[in-house]
């Protein structure tokens, strides 16, 4: 698996260092309030798992699932997500956590399927950001870190379901997808 790896683009301590950054902005800006925190599955689990550590505020945790990739390296432009929430949006802050923001398609699905629920605010936090990829307009509201345009693996991020358990954000070697 590591032989398959082409370059560590965001190590391991560079990624905790940039979590505690934005929980310390989240605590800020959502204290005293009730954080509803959706996880867009299955790549924001890790990045989920970490930054939730560093809230020090009420929460409840939901997850959602939402691909527009499969098993490609790029946008088939069809979101596959899930049809019913099962637990109540209306009138709370809720904010979605997403590994990548890439071509907008996702987001820009799960953010109007989520706004028809009507929350008191929404608002995205994504741990990387790739502006040059991007199909639809969109941006996050919160953002660990801009992503060259390499196609990126690890820390919860996928190729064909593998490649989620490294701890650092990794590109690929072309061979590999291609």
């Amino acid at each position: 698996m590591k032989n398959d790896i082409k370059d560590i683009i965001f190590p391991e301590d560079v990624i905790q260092k940039r979590i505690a950054e934005l929980g310390a902005e989240l605590n800020k800006d959502y204290a005293d309030k009730s954080l509803l925190i959706i996880g867009v599955l299955k790549g924001c689990f890790i990045f989920l798992a970490d930054l939730a550590r560093v809230i020090d505020l009420e929460c409840e945790i939901r997850f959602l699932t939402a691909s527009s990739y499969g098993f490609s390296s790029a946008s088939s432009g069809k979101v596959n997500m899930d049809r019913e929430i099962d637990f109540d949006v209306e009138g709370r802050d809720v904010l979605i956590i997403e590994d990548i923001l890439d071509s907008g398609i996702t987001l820009t699905a799960l953010r109007a399927f989520i706004a028809k629920h009507k929350p008191a605010s929404l608002k995205i936090c994504t741990l990387l950001d790739k502006p040059e990829r991007r199909q639809l307009p969109m941006t996050a509201d919160y953002t660990g870190f801009e992503c060259p345009n390499e196609f990126v693996v690890g820390y919860g991020l996928d190729y064909g379901e593998k490649y989620r358990n490294l701890p650092y954000v990794a590109s690929l070697k072309p061979e590999v997808y291609s």
